[in-house]
């Protein structure tokens, strides 16, 4: 709770920011990034949330990964989140903010998952069909993930909607096996 608390805001403040500098797409790219870099780099995390390592250093791997490739304004503000020693908050930061940001331009984060990759065309209809139950644009997100055999899974606002293979096995083979028969002796 604590945790959501701050990456909350700081999120607010960083978009307060945005506001003001009239950034608000170019800081949302760039929290895309640190989003993506803090969650798919473990050691990177474990170095932000070790005490041990000096905030200069923390604030010089900021400026390796992040400094040629975000706005001054999200470079300014990494190393005021560095500085204040929320570093491990990054992340938390980054999704806060793209929440904030999505809100404020009335987009819905939709995530369709399938078994293999899909063409521009059933992307385009998946985003349709949310936009139509939600009133929202929709920010689709794709991931393959092969292991669901076929069809597809589509979230969003805490709705799933499941037509995958495997759940379909899956509750197949609970209901095989519930033993219906009775002995009569």
């Amino acid at each position: 709770m604590e945790s959501y608390r701050i990456n909350a805001n700081y999120a607010k403040a960083l978009f307060m920011l945005a506001g003001e500098t009239g950034h608000y797409d170019e800081v949302a790219e760039d929290m895309r990034l640190v989003s993506r870099v803090c969650g798919e780099n473990r050691v990177l995390n474990t170095v932000f949330n070790n005490p041990t390592i000096l905030e200069v250093k923390k604030r010089a791997i900021v400026a390796d990964l992040f400094g040629e490739k975000v706005c001054r304004e999200s470079l300014a503000f990494l190393n005021f989140v560095v500085k204040k020693n929320r570093s491990v908050n990054l992340r938390g930061i980054a999704d806060a903010y793209l929440e904030m940001y999505r809100e404020s331009k009335n987009v819905i984060l939709s995530k369709l998952t399938t078994a293999f990759e899909v063409d521009e065309s059933v992307k385009q209809e998946v985003s349709k069909l949310v936009s139509t139950h939600t009133g929202k644009t929709v920010e689709l997100e794709t991931k393959v993930d092969q292991s669901i055999i076929g069809g597809l899974m589509v979230e969003f606002n805490n709705t799933m909607y499941d037509s995958r293979i495997s759940a379909k096995i899956a509750k197949l083979r609970r209901e095989f096996n519930k033993n219906y028969y009775e002995s009569k002796l």
